[in-house]
């Protein structure tokens, strides 16, 4: 898709020291491109200025390159990502069981909601060439940790309380992850298939190693 898809903005000059507000805008632009066309390709350096409302050699201030401008994306869809997840584990009270499965249900509605911003995360559009470019492999390590972190703790809750069962915490949470991911993924690649209604507290359940207590 051509960068002549988005609307130029008209934008008003930040003042002296307001740089911060430009990198945000930035990446809210390339936010918005990217869940407008569910393609990373549409993010240039060109169509973001265009958003935004500034020549494209405003961005080299901010960002050395598009794959950093997509790095910042990426990274700001896992913050949001990771608010997410304990603003559920939170609402959901004390209760280790019912903390992790509203986890993984927000987790699964997230990726319901931003599908582009989702594979972008997750590998699915974007894979960086890390020969090339600002972006590192360490970068790219980082990615996500959070998330998993507060899966584990969450899995870990529910083992302490003799909730579930696990000999090995850190690779069931990972095992956990991959069945969240592969359903959210056929979810999205195969909307009419007919899905069993339980079928994420399934997942969760058997991934988890639920008891029955």
């Amino acid at each position: 898709m051509g960068d002549d898809t988005s609307a130029p903005h008209v934008r008003v000059r930040n003042r002296r020291g307001e740089g911060a507000r430009l990198r945000h805008e930035i990446v809210a632009a390339a936010v918005e491109l990217l869940d407008e066309t569910g393609d990373e390709s549409a993010v240039t350096l060109r169509s973001v200025a265009r958003r935004v409302g500034i020549a494209a050699p405003s961005i080299y201030r901010h960002f050395p390159d598009q794959p950093a401008v997509m790095l910042a994306v990426v990274r700001s869809a896992f913050d949001e990502l990771d608010e997410q997840l304990r603003g559920a584990m939170e609402a959901a009270g004390d209760a280790p069981r019912e903390r992790l499965m509203a986890l993984c249900g927000s987790y699964l509605r997230f990726a319901q909601a931003h599908p582009g911003r989702y594979r972008t995360m997750f590998g699915g559009l974007w894979v960086p060439d890390l020969s090339e470019g600002s972006v590192t492999e360490d970068d790219m390590v980082a990615l996500g940790q959070e998330s998993l972190r507060l899966l584990a703790e969450a899995l870990e809750g529910c083992v302490a309380a003799g909730r579930a069962v696990s000999d090995d915490v850190p690779a069931d949470a990972v095992a956990l992850w991959l069945g969240l991911h592969g359903l959210a993924h056929q979810r999205a690649v195969a909307p009419s298939f007919p899905w069993p209604p339980d079928i994420a507290e399934r997942v969760i359940a058997t991934l988890a190693h639920f008891t029955d207590e």
